[in-house]
This record gives structure tokens, C-alpha cells and sequence, in this order.
């Protein structure tokens, strides 16, 4: 039986003068086909050769995603080598953190200032490669395809995004691909799609983020053009220019689009925000059953939705949103625009999936689909969600103890609060430990308090409430948002919910978080510790001006 990489050069001979792959420049695409990305790969593999790269040794990728990152990652694997993918956005110290866990022989830079990066901090790393060197410093590819791998090779160390502490290396290895792709692959071929014509997938997550190095290895599997994202500065064009039938998400992103959208339909004249809201309401009357409305919804799909759909270059069939639990708000708001989103629930400890939504079948709004087929997906102590199967991870790299604790019970323990239905869609809840404690006993989710505050203030980058051992709840929200905008969210989410749940005080900070200042992950997760840690006496001035105003304790 052949395994996920062996597959994966069977499509890429089929594509032959096929374009299989391309970047967005600016303007303009630069592509490449299955027969010249595998020639590529086969000149990597030659140089790799030279240098004497030996099977099991461990080799950083650090770029963003482009061609000559996947060729490298390609040819890596292909000589058994161990991948390690490295965010190009990451502080150089937390990059050279992980490059001395593992201990990489060789690292391969998209330009040499990363590199120039990492030795300023670690002088001891390995001296930089440019990608684009080791694609073309060998004019005689290896034609052969991949070499044999065993069901236990490994073949990456992923580090987790540390939103909680330090980073770990997340082994995965060939049956963990073998099994995840198979899965991935499957469920492509269940979109209503035909399949003699090439997809069109748009792809700006970065590489070193599992799921989407699933999404990679996928397209590359199957009939597609999958298009990478160069400028994130830029991405609403490159989106509207790759016009793409499907691309993967984080719930970041879609839901700006949609209050995005909101706001600015609310500063039209009173005819358009008119049209809109009767037809949202008839649309979600429609949802439950009811009949009417047709009207509104005729005049909003021809004079808004169009108009919202061809932001997106006209051709959208579908997205896939991952990373985190999506607001069941916003995935209304695409299906009444006719677009549906399929959501995937999972960690880098298991292979980046554990759940998919079936394309076939209509969605539930709040969860996440189905356990993937080949795995047993259970609640276990305290609503853990626990999970055991081919996709599950070997262990971390150099850490026993941390591997034990994970894989204890012979499941693995992810941390994440949820259950099941009896249709067998699972909801994500919060993460164990996220959970606030406050001093009066009562354990908080923040993440279901964040999501609705946020959704009510579209100019809101990030909204993280805090109060951990406090007598109440308080939030630090950054962007260009005011303070009465703030207080008015707070005011209207407050209403829902009992006493000890409530925001009772915030601070605005004008600055957004990001991967750079070290408070967001790769894939834009809050880091909890660091932003208590960073803003620590201004919390606890928060708490005094609030215990000051109400006679009380903080």
C-alpha cells in the first residue's frame, strides 16, 4: 500500500504540464506545473545529496509560503529527512528557542536576513541556506520518487503555538499523515464538485501551522491549483484575484468580514440597511421553517449579496474554517449569502484534525462536525475531550514526563472543553486551562464572553477578559474602538448573563496584539500568560479604579 507521499508524486506525474501550484505577485501569478515542481524537488533532493543529509536528521524551514518552500519541504521528506517548520513572523529568541530543542543540521531561509536573525540571538545556529540556492545549485535532479518510509518515521516537529507556555515539538510521523491525508483527500472528493475539472484552492496560513500543511499536501494530491498568499497587507485583493472555489480559514478573519460588512451597510442610506435587515430576518425564519420574505431576499441577493460574493472573485463555492470555534452568528451570515462554511476541529497533537464537517450534510451553527472516520473521539474527567486513533501524535520531542501526561490513559488529553449531540457534531466550549477562577470559587470560559463582546464591536481587534483569583470579570479590548462603543457591548452581552459571568470594567489598547510582540500565536491565538504578564500593572489599576467607583474589592 502506498503511503501519503507516494500518492502525492503519483498526482504530480499525472498533472504533468498542468499548473499545480502558483504565488500572487502584486498583480500577476507565478505558477509552476507538476512536471517542474517535481524537477525542482529532484534538484533539492541532488543538493540535499551533496551535502550529506542523512535520513532521521532534523532540517528547519523558516519563510513564509511560497514554491521554493514547498519544493524543500518536499524533497526533506523525501530523503527522510525530519522537517521542522519555523513562522517567519516569530521573535528570532523564540525562533532560536526551538531550533536549540531540536537541534537542526541544516537551515533553509526565503532570504537571508531570518537567518541573519537567528544567529544575532543563537550565534551557534546552523549557517542559513536560501531556499532558492538549494533548488538551483544542482543541474541533475533525483528522478526517482520518494524513499521508503516506515509506518513510524518521523517526519516533522511542529511546535505548538504556546499559548499557555513554552512551545513544544509535536512529533508526527507517516502513519499519522498516512491516515489524516486519506481523511482530508476523502473528504474533497465528497464536495458537490466535479472532479474531471481542476479546483481552485486559496491558501494564505503559513506553513508551519499543521492544518495548513494538511491543506497543502492535499491540493498537491488532487486536481487542483492551489494559490498562496505573498502580501497579508494585501489579502482582500489577492483573494478577489485568485478567485478561488475554497480556502481554509480562522474564524479571525471571517468574522471581521462580517461586522465589516455590517457597519458599513449601517452608514448607507436608510433603503439599503432597510432591505438588509428584512432580509436577514426572513432568512432565519426560512431556517426555522416559516414561509415569506421572498421579496427582501430576492432584492438583498441581487442589489448586496452579489455584491459581498464578488469580494471574493465570484467563484466561492465554500470555506473551511479551523484553529478555533466559529461564531454561529457568522456562519449564518455566509449561508444566507449562499456561501457555506464547513468547520474542522483539531490540534497539532492530532495531526490538525479531529472533527470535519460533512460537505454533505447541512451544518449546525455553534459545532464543529463529526469525529473523522478511524478515531474514537470522547468526553472524558472534567468534559476534556479525549481522543485515540492513527491520527494521534507519537509524543513531544525530548520530553518524556510531558508525553506521558498527554497520552496518559493510552488517549490523548487536549485540554479542550466540549461534547456531543446525538447527531454526533461536537462543541468546543473553552480550554481547561483558559478557565478563570474567580476568589469566590466560580470557573469562568473567557472564550464564549470574548466571542460575544467582540461580535458587537466590528472595529475591535482583540477582547480578552481577565480576573483570574479577582472578585470579578474585567477585559482588556485593543483597537480603534472607543470607549462608550466598548461600555455599550459590554452593557448588551452583561444582560445575558448571571452576576459572576458580567465584565465589569475595561481598558482599551490602541495597539493590536500580534505574532511580532510576542502576545498572539502563529495563528493568531491569544497567549494568555504573556498579555497578563505585559500588562499587569495596568489590570491591576483597572481592578482599583473599579473597586474605588464601587466601594469595594477587587
Amino acid at each position: 500500500m502506498r503511503n501519503f507521499l507516494e500518492n502525492l508524486w503519483e498526482e504530480l506525474n499525472r498533472a504533468g504540464e498542468r499548473v499545480v501550484l502558483r504565488e500572487i505577485r502584486g498583480e500577476q501569478f507565478t505558477g509552476i506545473t507538476g512536471k517542474e515542481l517535481l524537477r525542482q524537488v529532484g534538484c533539492a533532493r541532488a543538493y540535499l545529496c551533496e551535502l550529506g543529509l542523512q535520513p532521521g536528521e532534523r532540517c528547519a524551514l523558516l519563510g513564509n509560503n511560497s514554491i521554493p518552500w514547498v519544493v524543500l519541504d518536499l524533497a526533506l521528506m523525501a530523503e527522510g529527512a525530519i522537517v521542522v517548520p519555523l513562522y517567519a513572523r516569530q521573535a528570532p529568541a523564540e525562533l532560536a528557542g526551538m531550533m536549540r530543542d531540536c537541534s537542526p543540521r541544516f537551515l533553509f531561509v526565503s532570504d537571508m536576513e531570518l537567518g541573519g536573525s537567528i544567529a544575532k540571538v543563537w550565534p551557534e545556529a546552523p549557517e542559513p541556506v536560501q531556499m532558492t540556492d538549494a533548488i538551483r545549485k544542482v543541474s541533475v535532479p533525483v528522478s526517482v520518487g520518494p524513499n521508503a518510509r516506515k509506518e513510524d518515521d518521523l517526519l516533522t516537529i511542529i511546535y505548538t503555538s504556546g499559548t499557555s507556555g513554552e512551545p513544544k515539538g509535536v512529533c508526527l510521523d507517516t502513519r499519522n499523515l498516512n491516515h489524516i491525508v486519506s481523511c482530508t483527500t476523502g473528504w474533497m472528493e465528497r464536495l458537490d464538485w466535479d472532479a474531471s475539472q481542476t479546483m481552485h484552492v486559496f491558501q494564505y496560513l503559513p506553513f508551519n501551522f499543521a492544518a495548513s500543511w494538511i491543506v497543502m499536501l492535499s491540493c498537491l494530491s488532487k486536481n487542483t491549483v492551489l494559490t498562496l498568499s505573498t502580501d497579508l497587507n494585501k489579502l482582500a485583493d489577492e483573494i478577489r484575484l485568485s478567485a478561488p472555489n475554497y480556502f481554509f480559514n480562522v474564524p479571525t478573519l471571517l468574522e471581521r468580514v462580517r461586522r465589516g460588512v455590517e457597519e458599513a451597510l449601517s452608514k448607507r442610506g436608510a433603503g439599503v440597511p432597510r432591505i438588509y435587515r428584512r432580509a436577514a430576518k426572513a432568512w432565519r425564519r426560512q431556517q426555522e421553517g416559516e414561509k415569506g420574505g421572498s421579496f427582501w431576499l430576492f432584492l438583498a441577493r441581487n442589489l448586496i449579496f452579489a455584491a459581498i460574493r464578488a469580494r471574493f472573485g465570484g467563484n466561492l463555492r465554500g470555506l473551511v474554517c479551523g484553529s478555533a470555534p466559529l461564531a454561529p452568528e457568522t456562519q449564518d451570515f455566509f449561508a444566507m449569502l449562499g456561501v457555506p462554511i464547513w468547520q474542522v476541529y483539531g490540534l497539532t497533537e492530532t495531526c490538525g484534525i479531529c472533527t470535519m464537517d460533512d460537505p454533505r450534510l447541512a451544518s449546525e451553527p455553534g459545532r464543529v462536525g463529526q469525529a473523522i472516520p478511524g478515531i474514537d473521539l470522547m468526553v472524558g474527567d472534567n468534559e476534556e475531550i479525549v481522543v485515540r486513533g492513527p491520527n494521534v501524535f507519537p509524543g513531544y520531542w525530548n520530553r518524556p514526563e510531558e508525553t506521558a501526561q498527554a497520552l496518559k490513559g493510552g488517549v490523548f488529553h487536549t485540554g479542550d472543553q466540549g461534547e456531543v449531540n446525538s447527531k454526533g457534531n461536537w462543541r468546543i466550549s473553552g480550554r481547561i486551562k483558559n478557565l478563570i477562577i474567580l476568589n469566590s470559587g466560580h470557573n469562568i470560559a473567557p472564550e464564549p464572553i470574548e466571542d460575544k463582546v467582540a461580535q458587537n464591536m466590528a472595529a475591535a481587534q482583540q477582547v480578552v477578559v481577565v480576573g483570574n483569583g479577582r472578585g470579578y470579570l474585567c477585559a482588556l479590548v485593543t483597537g480603534a474602538v472607543e470607549g462608550p462603543a466598548v461600555q455599550a457591548a459590554l452593557d448588551h452581552v452583561n444582560s445575558d448573563l448571571p452576576h459572576y459571568r458580567q465584565v465589569r470594567n475595561f481598558l482599551v489598547l490602541r495597539d493590536a496584539f500580534t505574532p511580532e510582540s510576542g502576545l498572539l500565536t502563529a495563528n493568531g491565538k491569544l497567549r494568555r500568560d504573556a498579555i497578563n504578564a505585559r500588562f499587569r500593572d495596568e489590570i491591576d489599576q483597572m481592578y482599583k479604579k473599579q473597586a474605588a467607583a464601587a466601594g469595594g474589592n477587587a
